[in-house]
């Protein structure tokens, strides 16, 4: 998803045990780590939305670095709600540590529970208490600053459902916040109690992702301190009284105090504080846990994860894990730079989907108040529209445990909520970006073996929104059109409805092969025939899909370039007809035959790229480098552009993914096309290969879930200039074709690429 709201901003026995004490940061001697290579800082400005703060594979919680309040000392001025990020790289004004956040997204959510150390006077205006900071520092499952305003060295790592903080002050008065009316979300309500003078918990609303209003939901937790405080206390901002402060600026909030014998305080805009009288260089380390379910989940969690562990213990475990994850695909050869870029992109991926349950299995059950108990993980932020282009498919082959399990949880939220998901996040539809994106997830990890799930119970959910009127469709609110005339006309003038025909386009050919394989072969043929109406749309004055009216004429005036500069498109969402046009990625040859046959649709192609008319940062035309591969004597062309986007809009510069990450689908796409194969059609158990960029790449295979115990990719590469497959071998044995089948791949041991 292209950025929508953020507009005003361009325990291995290899692992170290670290020693502690002021001064320590991760580090390691000896063989360098595959961690090493991972910086958390690309994609922190440019739209990636992506940010350096801790986080566990897959974890609940992230620790992140909250920047983005608004400060005049900010690079931009603006409320913290206008933001999609918790971080942003050319910011430098810090007002705490935000608890759950998401990755790479377009719009502001979450980025709440913010932790803010300062030294002095006691003040707990956001606007004025922040800091600026330097010496900044992040790694897998790590991230630290040094606040120069306060001389305050912070560091922070992360279990999967827990935070822990560790702030080194100097000698003085020293205080911890706890801002609660804070954050990205636009909820500022919260409940706070004293447990005890080291221990405070509560619960804070987030939600309206997307400016969604009925998305909204609660985040618990608990908060503790390893240092008695010497004073402890409750602030709440004040607002404006009629008739008593007509002058009241809200700008210039005023907030009042409350003294520590107080129990609990409710309502916007409240926090906690914590005063200790401390030493030069003491440390003062805090520990978060947090739940979606109860304040006793929050504490359970921390007990499990966090008892009598410090910090270093919690890095030291949190490394490890990664280590362990992006082993999961090891290289050889290419440059340190790309190297950076690959695991980058690996630890990304490995971000969203995130769990949602408990250590004791409970979470909070799809759009109810019911709290349910799962034996598996039930994950979350499930970001579709992008991610069933590529990620699901990735963690298919690298990480299938995951992927079933994800499977299964979007099979739960059905049984829950009567529908699969779109945009869900923490257990509530956002209905955020259009089309059926589950459709072509599910099928593709179906046909691709893993099927560990209830077949009958998926087929039952895909036809129903397949077939439902629009009246009462929540995956596709406009079918009676798209179900009555083959493609959902232009009814207002920007209703998307292009878009959201050529989603249902799709999802529709994924549920064709799925009904096929059932033996369902009516529904077969019925949603076979509807992923052809593409076609309507296409329009032979422009050679470009064009939106249709109500009547079956054209949309008029058009430009296929409208939309380029962001602006708003009649038909198309984020982007414009070029950006639309050749996504037809289940009938390739059937468009190419609309367009004159192979040589037009090969020169308007490579126009596309030439012209600049190719969005690398948003999905609907993510694959389109590699639709050249299916006409003989064109594979070339694949092989060039991809390797052109990769130099050029993957870099280890804070810069260096082109917009927003999308959860992790700019990220997928990345590491496909660096280890040679891309899986250009959702739904189809294919890849088309292209030239990979390191000499050799394992992937370690799941026994459970595949026969042979690693792939592996070779390719005798000379230098970084060498990009064109002069021949393919696999299992030693000629291979003459820029396509392979998954289970050609899966089963062929060993894939070489002989360039030239």
């Amino acid at each position: 998803m292209r950025f929508i709201l953020l507009t005003y901003t361009l325990a291995f026995s290899l692992l170290p045990v670290f020693a502690g004490g002021e001064g320590s940061s991760p580090s390691n001697t000896g063989k360098k780590l595959l961690i090493d290579y991972v910086d958390p800082f690309i994609g922190t400005t440019n739209f990636g939305t992506t940010n350096p703060g801790a986080v566990c594979p897959n974890g609940m919680m992230s620790v992140v670095p909250f920047n983005v309040m608004g400060s005049s000392e900010n690079t931009y001025d603006k409320d913290a709600r206008w933001w999609s990020t918790p971080y942003e790289y050319t910011n430098c004004f810090f007002t705490g540590y935000a608890h759950v956040n998401l990755s790479g997204v377009g719009c502001p959510e979450l980025g709440s529970l913010l932790l803010m150390p300062t030294t002095g006077e006691l003040n707990v205006d956001y606007k004025e208490y922040g800091s600026k900071y330097k010496d900044e520092q992040a790694s897998p499952g790590y991230y630290s600053n040094y606040l120069t305003k306060y001389n305050v060295k912070t560091e922070v790592s992360a279990t999967p459902r827990t935070g822990i903080t560790r702030f080194t002050f100097p000698k003085g008065k020293s205080h911890i916040l706890l801002n609660l009316g804070e954050g990205l979300t636009n909820e500022s309500g919260a409940m706070l109690r004293r447990v005890s003078e080291r221990e405070v918990e509560g619960v804070k609303l987030l939600g309206t992702f997307c400016y969604n209003p009925q998305a909204v939901f609660p985040i618990y937790f608990v908060m503790r301190v390893n240092k008695v405080p010497a004073t402890t206390g409750y602030w709440k901002k004040q607002r404006p009284m009629s008739g008593v402060e007509a002058e009241w600026d809200p700008d210039n909030g005023k907030y009042k105090l409350y003294t520590r014998y107080g129990k609990e305080i409710a309502g916007d805009d409240v926090g906690a504080y914590f005063t200790f009288d401390t030493q030069e260089g003491e440390q003062v380390e805090v520990q978060m846990g947090v739940s979606f379910v109860s304040i006793e989940n929050a504490r359970l969690n921390l007990e499990k994860e966090q008892n009598g562990k410090q910090f270093d213990q919690v890095l030291s475990e949190a490394r490890a894990s990664w280590e362990d994850d992006l082993s999961r695909i090891t290289v050889e050869g290419g440059t340190k730079e790309q190297n950076t870029v690959f695991y980058t992109a690996l630890y990304h991926l490995l971000i969203h989907p995130n769990i949602l349950q408990d250590v004791n299995g409970q979470y909070p059950a799809m759009e109810s108040d019911k709290i349910l108990t799962t034996q598996g993980n039930r994950y979350t932020v499930f970001s579709l529209w992008d991610t069933y282009r590529n990620v699901h498919q990735l963690l298919t082959l690298v990480y299938p445990e995951r992927q079933i399990e994800m499977v299964r949880t979007m099979l739960d939220m059905y049984r829950e909520h009567g529908w699969l998901p779109k945009w869900e996040l923490y257990g509530r539809e956002t209905l955020t970006m259009e089309g059926d994106p589950s459709i072509p997830v599910i099928v593709d990890t179906w046909m691709k073996g893993l099927r560990d799930f209830d077949v009958d119970l998926a087929y039952e959910a895909m036809y129903k929104s397949a077939t439902l009127p629009g009246a009462e469709n929540l995956m596709r609110p406009d079918n009676d059109d798209y179900m009555s005339k083959g493609y959902v006309p232009l009814r207002e003038q920007y209703d998307n409805s292009v878009s959201h025909a050529l989603e249902y386009y799709i999802a529709d050919f994924a549920l064709s092969r799925f009904a096929d394989a059932l033996g369902k072969k009516k529904d077969a043929e019925l949603f076979y025939n509807r992923s052809l109406g593409y076609k309507h749309y296409y329009s032979k004055e422009f050679g470009t899909l064009r939106p249709i009216l109500p009547d079956g004429s054209f949309y008029t005036p058009f430009d296929p370039k409208q939309g380029e500069n962001f602006e708003p498109s009649p038909g198309f969402h984020e982007g414009n007809s070029w950006n639309y046009t050749f996504y037809v990625p289940h009938d390739v040859y059937g468009l190419a035959k609309l367009m004159g046959g192979k040589k037009p649709f090969i020169d308007k192609l490579q126009m596309i790229f030439d012209k600049g008319l190719y969005d690398p940062a948003n999905e609907p035309d993510i694959a389109y480098a590699h639709l050249f591969s299916y006409f003989k004597g064109e594979e070339w062309r694949t092989q060039k552009e991809v390797q052109r986007l990769l130099d050029k809009y993957f870099t280890t510069k804070p810069d260096g993914i082109p917009g927003n990450d999308d959860t992790g689908t700019m990220s997928a796409w990345a590491i496909f096309n660096m280890i040679g194969f891309y899986p250009d059609c959702p739904g189809l158990p294919e890849y088309t290969l292209t030239t990979p960029v390191f000499n050799k790449i394992t992937i370690r295979l799941d026994p459970k879930w595949y026969k042979e115990k690693e792939l592996v990719i070779e390719s005798n590469r000379t230098h970084s200039g060498t990009q064109y497959i002069n021949k393919v071998m696999l299992n030693g044995k000629g291979f003459n074709k820029y396509r392979i089948s998954h289970e050609e791949l899966i089963h062929g041991k060993q894939l070489f690429f002989n360039l030239k």
